[in-house]
């Protein structure tokens, strides 16, 4: 249950170079700007100043930011109306405006909401999210079987998280993607273990096993599911065009025989977060393990599609994700971070904290 920053830091020896030596921008004298240490030292003020704010006025805050963005007009809004036109086909430019402008209020909901996440009370985080058939997650837990929670970029799923966590005080494990540099990594990982989660690094394939292992326990695993460009991802039918998902939900499922639940996420007009746990996706009886899993990661994404479509401002996709986006830039491979991570080729940030393509897991 994590998103990513993307962050895309140059490295660099430090904030500043020699007078007289070429800066960022070419020209003699001008600072080179470490742009990895800036952004953790952004993620380190939000963290310790947003949550300190009285809530009414973070909100305030957060639909300032997102008006702005959005009024920039900036790759990551661009991207987000033409995602949204794939949800929403028959809608105008205007509507498109006006879903693009609430998307960034709901993505920068989600970010005031996470800031201030660790200074929320246990009482205000049970009243702070209301899913609708939570029997289905009950139901499997009790089973002792396993549940996978796959989701997508949706709402604020650090908020479902805790909420788990502490209304139905059930641990669960999760995978975080590394970031760069290091210190905004562990900042991530410090932040979502302190809510009372397990945190995976996602690295060569090392989560899977582990990931296997909490659910044969009857534990309970939480992954971020709707993008994974990579030569791994599950090609898949998404709003009538071709995508790719993670294989790791349904790659578990049928190697564990644990419960695959979808789950969507959106926010109203109200302080409190909605929800759905979804019907639980079978493994289909016949079929190699591949098939299965193709099977069911396309049963996944019609989930997701589904709420996606109820709400289409609360899916916080700011990122390439359709294939055919892709094509024109294919050539060696789809663009790449500077972790090696796929970014989907426009170069805009990832829609959340530690990972686009954290639901992605390698079988062992």
């Amino acid at each position: 249950m994590s998103r990513s920053g993307g962050t895309e830091g140059t490295g660099g020896t430090g904030a500043t170079e020699g007078a007289g030596r070429t800066g960022r921008a070419g020209r003699p004298g001008l600072p080179k700007i470490d742009t990895a240490r800036l952004t953790d030292g952004l993620y380190g003020l939000g963290w310790s100043t947003v949550k300190k704010l009285p809530e009414a006025v973070a909100v305030r805050l957060g639909r300032q930011i997102a008006d702005m963005a959005w009024k920039r007009r900036g790759k990551g809004v661009l991207r987000l109306e033409a995602n949204l036109a794939r949800v929403v086909p028959d809608a105008s430019p205007q509507r498109l405006a006006q879903l693009s402008r609430a998307g960034m209020r709901s993505y920068m909901r989600y970010w005031m909401e996470s800031f201030r996440l660790p200074a929320w009370s246990k009482d205000r985080i049970r009243a702070g999210f209301t899913p609708q058939d939570v029997h289905h997650l009950e139901e499997g837990l009790k089973s002792d079987r396993g549940v996978i929670l796959a989701l997508p970029h949706m709402g604020n799923y650090d908020l479902a998280g805790v909420w788990v966590t502490t209304k139905l005080g059930v641990p669960f494990t999760t995978v975080a993607e590394r970031l760069k540099p290091e210190s905004l990594y562990d900042r991530f990982v410090a932040y979502r273990e302190g809510l009372g989660m397990e945190v995976l690094p996602h690295t060569g394939g090392a989560a899977f096993g582990t990931l296997a292992r909490r659910l044969r326990a009857g534990g309970l695993v939480c992954l971020v599911a709707d993008r994974d460009l990579s030569s791994s991802g599950i090609e898949v039918t998404f709003f009538g065009e071709a995508t790719k998902m993670p294989a790791g939900p349904a790659m578990l499922a049928v190697q564990t025989g644990a419960m695959l639940l979808p789950v969507t996420l959106w926010y109203d007009d109200t302080p409190v977060m909605r929800g759905r746990v979804h019907p639980e996706i079978d493994v289909p009886p016949t079929g190699t393990r591949a098939e299965k899993a193709a099977a069911m990661t396309q049963a996944l994404a019609d989930a997701f599609a589904s709420g996606i479509a109820d709400h289409p401002q609360d899916w916080h996709m700011l990122q390439r994700l359709w294939l055919a986006d892709l094509e024109p830039r294919a050539g060696a491979g789809a663009p790449r971070d500077e972790n090696g991570a796929p970014r989907g080729g426009d170069g805009a940030p990832g829609p959340g904290p530690g990972g686009a393509d954290a639901g992605r897991t390698e079988q062992r």
